[in-house]
């Protein structure tokens, strides 16, 4: 159980620090552009809230595969494929938790402005400054909400997971795979035990966000 614990959670904070790496510049433009292009690239970003996770598990099985074109490039490198390995694993929860990472920061981009980038803009601070030191630190709450859907959205993923990652022992199992072994093997009691712990992890990770989000508010952040 130890290893299944420690797998989920170097599962959900790899992917929480690298999808708010990549989220927060894609958040940007589509905070600030006006184009046909955004609204295609948006719903693009939206796929995975929609789509069943077992049809985009299915799609991504496929093209981390060892005969897709894309694990074609990375034969010379000696990498023949990356279904049922960590690094798949961890591809796969970033498109799927992709849209809890972006529409936060998004919607904290939009709320900021253009008033104070004006401001700095009229103090010569360059467009790179501004967004550093004045659009980042307004936007923060967005940066909180995101890291804690994240998480908690890749603690409990399941039909991706088991898609991708299949429940290797040791190496791609994790505790959403583990519950659903268990009720396989009719050991009941055992997937109550974990399915409570996720279920109180969940809550408390989204009253965590709701008391932060009101404490923030309440000063006028």
């Amino acid at each position: 159980m130890e290893t299944v614990l420690q797998t989920t959670l170097a599962l959900a904070s790899v992917t929480t620090v690298l999808l708010l790496v990549l989220a927060t510049p894609l958040a940007w433009w589509l905070a600030r552009r006006r184009s046909v292009l955004k609204d295609v690239l948006a719903a693009l970003v939206s796929l995975p809230i929609v789509l069943p996770p077992t049809v985009l598990g299915f799609y991504l099985l496929i093209a981390l595969g060892p005969s897709s074109p894309l694990m074609t490039l990375l034969h010379p490198f000696g990498v023949r494929t990356l279904a049922f390995t960590f690094t798949g694993l961890v591809i796969g929860s970033t498109v799927y938790s992709l849209p809890f990472a972006v529409q936060p920061i998004r919607a904290a981009f939009e709320g900021v402005g253009e008033r104070p980038l004006e401001v700095a803009a009229t103090l010569r601070a360059s467009p790179l400054d501004a967004f550093f030191t004045v659009v980042l630190p307004q936007a923060r709450r967005g940066f909180v909400a995101a890291a804690v859907l994240v998480f908690a959205h890749t603690i409990g993923e399941f039909g991706v997971v088991l898609m991708i990652g299949g429940g290797v022992p040791g190496k791609t199992e994790v505790v959403s795979i583990r519950i659903y072994q268990m009720v396989e093997s009719l050991d009941f009691a055992g997937a109550h035990k974990l399915a409570a712990g996720l279920l109180a992890f969940a809550f408390l990770a989204l009253l965590g966000l709701f008391l932060a989000d009101r404490r923030t508010g309440a000063v006028g952040l």
